[in-house]
């Protein structure tokens, strides 16, 4: 497998194996335990943020392709930034030429990666990729000895991941299957479904409370800071809430929802239902669809206008403006509707902001003025929120933002790739961005991170988090409106992964057979079983 060798001069104890570049990756005892599982399992990894989860996968390709010497790799992740750091992580600690490594995406033409699936030894891509490879018969898995799923929490309903394992069991002559993800899922159903889907036979956790992980952790400071809608925006929110509570009204008297308020989960499920009975011919649903389509779009705005502000609010009243459909012209011609709408139009112009921007430079500004040199870096769900944080920040002595967000929303993936290196770099120190900057970056020195609004998911509060304090104490500030659906988003996302912890740690616990925790010296028995070369320092150590 791999062994561990000790710097004659400094003490430090690094892996050792002829595939590892020599005294390049740390040694810890943890990463090799989980190695130790994955060597002879499909295994699911759930490991912290910011504690090596790409090294174990390191780990187990140079063990991989040493066994098998004619195989190749597959590390699979679902951002194409995040694709780009595997490949540059990989380079960096692997001996392998880096000719024989490639990123493949979709901007790599088909017919080019069909022949760069022949002669590359480890590919980087994203599974949806691999699937449409898959699907064509661009692709054969079939020497393929290694597949990495990052992010592995992904592996659920259509996602790519469960099909591309699939494939690869069914294909592979030597399989072997490694998830990799630090929030897997607020259930233990979940986890299973993960498991299943992926055909995971283990799963090795570890948390931030175990002992071998413990001097690993980074502290990192979470501040909860309040603030309140000004009263122009309650006159906007009593307008919207009060038609909202109006449709909602004669959805009950309907008979479709038996609640005075309903989530947008609930809409959403209802829409659902209703559409089917209208293709079944019940001309009945047409009624209550229209209500319901219109409360959705109504729960969205006072969302934008609560969470966001009334920039992105405008934004959202100008695409509704543009419909044609007769649900959405009923709508505009309601009178409170349209008085909200031009008290937006009033606020936007006289340049009122939300009160969450006022406290966001405030914070960065002081940051920054205690510590010129920190990276910062922003939440937003929405693109308009984004651009206009980044736009307010640019006016804040030693702010240098610059903006992140996925191909859809305007940057290529060669320009992602950019932005990230170049913050990396600090030539910017403000990095503002949506979903795609909260898997698994890894900007090592990152100081204060900024969520612009809670979420309700475990998952991607989680996921942000984990973008500070990987390498020392970091910041985390939430903003919340008070009494807004910001306070119950941040409960819900406590709720949820409190339910996660208990679930992971009802799986550690009740484990039929533990697997034993790893030592050097139980390393030194796989390693002899495993025909691992060491080096002199190393054969010091084992003596």
């Amino acid at each position: 497998m791999v062994g561990i060798s000790e710097s004659c001069n400094s003490g430090g104890k690094f892996v050792d194996h002829p595939l590892i570049r020599p005294r390049t990756m740390q040694s810890r005892v943890y990463q090799e335990a989980m190695l130790g599982q994955a060597v002879s399992k499909h295994l699911l990894c759930v490991l912290p943020t910011a504690l090596g989860k790409t090294n174990i996968a390191i780990m187990l390709t140079a063990y991989r392709l040493k066994k098998y010497p004619k195989s190749k790799v597959m590390i699979l992740a679902p951002t194409r930034p995040l694709v780009g750091q595997h490949y540059r992580t990989f380079k960096k600690f692997m001996s392998i030429s880096g000719e024989d490594m490639e990123v493949l995406t979709g901007m790599v033409k088909p017919s080019e990666r069909s022949d760069l699936y022949k002669h590359k030894r480890v590919i980087f891509a994203t599974p949806q990729t691999i699937q449409k490879d898959l699907e064509n018969s661009r692709l054969s898995l079939k020497e393929f000895s290694l597949l990495v799923a990052d992010e592995a929490h992904h592996s659920v309903g259509r996602y790519a991941y469960p099909l591309v394992a699939k494939h690869y069991l069914e294909e592979a002559e030597h399989p072997r299957i490694l998830g990799l993800t630090a929030s897997p899922g607020g259930t233990g159903e979940k986890i299973k479904e993960i498991c299943g889907n992926l055909g995971i036979d283990s799963v090795e956790i570890r948390t931030e409370d175990d002992d071998d992980v413990l001097p690993y952790i980074k502290e990192k400071d979470l501040e909860w800071i309040y603030v309140d809608l000004p009263e122009s925006f309650l006159k906007i929110k009593v307008l919207i809430e009060g038609v909202y509570r109006k449709r909602i009204a004669s959805l009950r008297k309907m008979g479709h929802i038996n609640r005075r308020y309903a989530s947008k989960k609930d809409l959403l499920s209802l829409q659902q239902s209703l559409s089917r009975s209208i293709k079944e011919g019940n001309k009945k649903a047409f009624g209550g669809i229209t209500y319901t389509v219109q409360a959705i779009k109504l729960e969205h705005a006072q969302g934008l206008l609560e969470t966001q502000g009334v920039n992105v609010l405008e934004k959202y009243w100008s695409k509704l403006r543009s419909e044609t459909t007769r649900t959405a012209r009923q709508l505009l011609s309601n009178k409170d509707v349209s008085s909200a709408m031009l008290l937006t139009q009033e606020l936007v112009h006289s340049g009122s902001s939300h009160p969450k921007m006022a406290k966001l430079c405030s914070i960065v500004g002081e940051q920054l003025s205690k510590k010129p040199d920190s990276k910062v870096i922003i939440f937003a769900n929405f693109r308009e929120s984004v651009r206009q944080i980044s736009s307010v920040l640019g006016k804040i002595d030693n702010a240098r933002p610059v903006i992140l967000v996925g191909q859809k929303e305007g940057l290529s993936q060669k320009e992602q790739m950019d932005v990230i290196h170049r913050y990396g770099e600090g030539e910017y120190n403000c990095l503002i961005t949506t979903s795609i900057g909260e898997e698994g970056l890894d900007i090592p020195a990152m100081d204060l991170a900024i969520f612009y609004e809670p979420v309700p998911s475990e998952i991607r509060s989680i996921q942000r988090r984990g973008r500070v304090g990987r390498q020392k104490v970091g910041r985390v500030v939430v903003l919340i409106t008070r009494n807004t659906r910001d306070e119950a988003y941040r409960w819900t996302a406590h709720n949820k992964e409190r339910r996660m912890h208990r679930a992971l740690h009802g799986m550690k616990n009740n484990k039929a057979s533990p697997p034993k925790q790893q030592t050097i010296g139980n390393f030194r028995i796989l390693s002899n079983m495993l025909h691992i070369e060491g080096n002199k320092c190393a054969d010091k150590l084992y003596k």
